[in-house]
């Protein structure tokens, strides 16, 4: 089978035929429709939190169709509503299942845990062998390309938002509103918050942003952080940093109000520092770190986009075939801030632009 694996640190991804595994025991076999390329995906690229071994096959925002089941899986599958010939999400962190955190329903936090596409193979491939109990099967009228970007991407802004606490009627601030930004700002409304504000200096995300119903601030004309506090009358509630820059994680303390809460999702590479008596303190403000998300948490966003209150369309700004140049060039327009929100690699298809 056809797979774009990553083989040297800080190089570009190459293409690949490997022989095609058979599914093991409590596994299925999913043929590959859609697989987004996440920022992250760029991060392992150039070494920056790559864990796993090499060679590897990267894509952790999967979705496809169950090809076959491995032996002693079809009890589970069938409590899990997975069948063969069915089409299904992957969520990407392999759990034991059994130790406390699983139990506890935290299994980003599991000892013996993996991550699909960093650790072991992903879904820049023609298939991709994964545990049945990772698989959550797509509702009806959710298209394959939205279930795969909503496998990180809208699965970790719900996280972030969970965290944070949010409740009806808060103001929240998100900082970054690309592929994780854009589910964020719908996912904060559909949530209850009162007002959204997207930071960006893309003009373009900015209007898909306020298009979904956020208040657009425009990062590279104004100080986005006297912005914020104006528009929501002093401070938000809640404010979700998405990029992983000092500069933008700071903004992000620095919004918020009394008793606000600050979830950071963006991995940064450089210290940040913080001024505690007059952010945090003064304040009673939190910080809280966001790592990943939990199958729970799939699950309601999916049920969330069957029942119209997401949608891709303006997210999926791009679809390129599987091929290592073409998602080169994905990650390269990664590094550049590129215009375009989220890319998704659909084995077959040709090269398209939505933008």
């Amino acid at each position: 089978m056809h797979c774009v694996q990553l083989r040297e640190i800080a190089q570009p991804l190459v293409d690949r035929d490997v022989p095609r595994r058979d599914p093991g025991p409590m596994e299925a076999t999913i043929r590959i429709e859609a697989a987004g390329v996440c920022r992250s995906d760029l991060h392992y690229r150039s070494g920056v939190s790559f864990a796993g071994p090499l060679p590897l096959t990267l894509g952790h925002e999967n979705s496809g169709v169950v090809e076959s089941l491995g032996a002693n899986a079809m009890s589970q599958a069938q409590e899990l509503g997975v069948e063969v010939g069915g089409r299904v999400a992957v969520h990407y962190l392999i759990s034991c299942g059994s130790c406390r955190f699983c139990i506890a329903g935290r299994e980003q936090f599991c000892a013996h845990g993996a991550m699909i596409g960093k650790h072991v193979h992903g879904g820049f491939a023609e298939f991709l062998n994964v545990p049945v109990r990772n698989l959550v099967p797509i509702p009806e009228g959710v298209p394959s390309e939205w279930a795969a970007v909503m496998m990180c991407s809208t699965a970790t802004a719900v996280h972030a938002l969970h965290k944070a606490g949010l409740t009806a009627g808060e103001r929240v601030a998100v900082y970054g509103v690309g592929g994780l930004g854009m589910s964020a700002v719908q996912l904060a409304l559909a949530m209850g918050a009162l007002e959204v504000y997207a930071i960006d200096r893309d003009s373009d995300r900015l209007a898909r942003a306020s298009r979904f119903g956020a208040v657009a601030v425009q990062a590279q004309d104004r100080d986005p952080v006297q912005a914020v506090r104006e528009l929501s009358g002093g401070g938000v509630d809640v404010a979700v940093e998405l990029l992983g820059h000092p500069e933008t994680i700071d903004a992000a303390i620095r919004s918020l109000g009394p008793l606000g809460r600050a979830a950071i999702a963006g991995i940064a590479e450089h210290p940040v520092p913080v001024n505690t008596y007059r952010d945090v303190v003064g304040r009673e403000a939190c910080i809280v770190g966001v790592s990943d998300h939990t199958r729970a948490e799939v699950v309601y966003v999916l049920e969330l986009a069957a029942r119209g209150k997401l949608s891709f369309d303006e997210v999926i700004t791009s679809r390129v075939p599987l091929e290592a140049a073409a998602v080169n060039r994905v990650l390269d327009g990664l590094a550049e801030f590129a215009p375009g929100v989220r890319a998704v690699v659909a084995p077959g298809a040709s090269p398209t632009s939505l933008l």
